[in-house]
């Protein structure tokens, strides 16, 4: 299936996930069925899909009123979204993706009850944030047109969407999804399914390392916080971990390491082989022309400079970028 192809997309599973998704697909222009799949009683699903579609409407309602798109097109944007209970309405949708419960059981479920309505060249998509591709795709219906796409909550506003393809995933699939995620202004990247992903697993260790330091006392929650907001968020929401490895250069990481590995007892601060073996073969960065990035055909003064233009402009959002100093010379004030 082709990205012209997809028309209708589908989420299962009525929670944050599967409203997230329903709302970019609808702000898009897409035909949107959220389907509400937990067993319960009428009245229930009727309650869930109208906090579903209050949700949905007050969040599209406050981007409007943030200035992110005229208010006027919220009708037409809830228009398109069917809210439903039953599996049926899904039978022509192109693209579905599950948000059911975060348990193997549930999972299972959904993907047979899904099998037995959706067409064999719908691709289907879990969201799962935890469970191993290649064992969702056991229970799914043609696993060619399975695979993982793990957005990132708040679905509605964050653009990352890590996809990761099972064993069995076809190729045209994977493009499938890469591209109907970025016509809708999503940034998918394409990761192996390995425990984590790449952001859980990155933001894991900073989160548990800044709890760590409120224990040990090093800093207050508010400081630590501080800090990343000031600091650490803005340097790399303008470039990347590895990309500042470069530009810092390796043997820096390196060193850093090892001093905090031995001053703070903790193997968890050392570094991992790769920077060795790229310290070893002359490959810290930038100065060396490669790292983790090739810089040798790159302009680097232009590189630099629009490295800079992206601080500027980000940290004058923020409001952190500092007016020109007014001191008196001879008062010092």
């Amino acid at each position: 299936m082709k990205v012209e192809d997809i028309r209708h997309v589908a989420a299962i599973g009525a929670g944050r996930m599967g409203r997230g998704i329903a709302h970019v697909f609808a702000y898009a222009g897409y035909q949107v069925t959220l389907a509400d799949v937990k067993p319960r009683g009428d009245d229930e699903h009727a309650a869930v899909l109208a906090a579903a579609r209050d949700e949905i409407e007050g969040n599209l309602t406050a981007l409007a009123e943030f200035g992110a798109f005229d208010g006027g097109l919220i009708p037409g944007m809830m228009s398109r979204i069917r809210f439903t209970a039953r599996l049926e309405d899904l039978g022509d949708a192109d693209l579905i993706f599950e948000g059911v419960t975060e348990t193997m059981e549930a999972k299972e479920q959904a993907f047979r009850a899904l099998g037995e309505v959706v067409g064999e060249g719908a691709i289907i998509a879990s969201t799962t944030s935890t469970l191993p591709v290649d064992k969702l795709a056991a229970f799914v219906t043609n696993p060619a047109r399975f695979l993982n796409a793990h957005w990132l909550n708040p679905a509605y506003l964050i653009p990352l969407v890590e996809v990761s393809p099972g064993a069995a995933t076809d190729a045209v699939v994977l493009l499938a999804v890469q591209g109907i995620l970025e016509r809708v202004g999503k940034v998918p990247v394409v990761c192996a399914p390995s425990p984590g992903y790449i952001i859980p697993r990155i933001q894991t260790v900073a989160m548990n390392e800044a709890a760590r330091m409120v224990e040990e006392g090093v800093a207050s929650a508010e400081d630590i916080d501080k800090a990343i907001r000031a600091g650490f968020g803005p340097r790399y929401a303008t470039i990347g971990l590895l990309e500042f490895v470069d530009v810092g250069g390796g043997d820096i990481l390196y060193h850093a390491s090892r001093y905090l590995a031995e001053n703070l007892g903790s193997d968890r601060y050392a570094s991992p082989q790769i920077v060795h073996d790229n310290m070893a073969q002359g490959r810290n960065g930038l100065r060396d022309g490669q790292g983790f990035y090739d810089f040798k055909s790159m302009d680097v003064p232009a590189y630099q400079r629009d490295q800079m233009k992206r601080f500027v402009g980000l940290f004058r959002h923020l409001e952190l970028l500092p007016p020109p100093g007014t001191i008196d010379e001879e008062s010092g004030k």
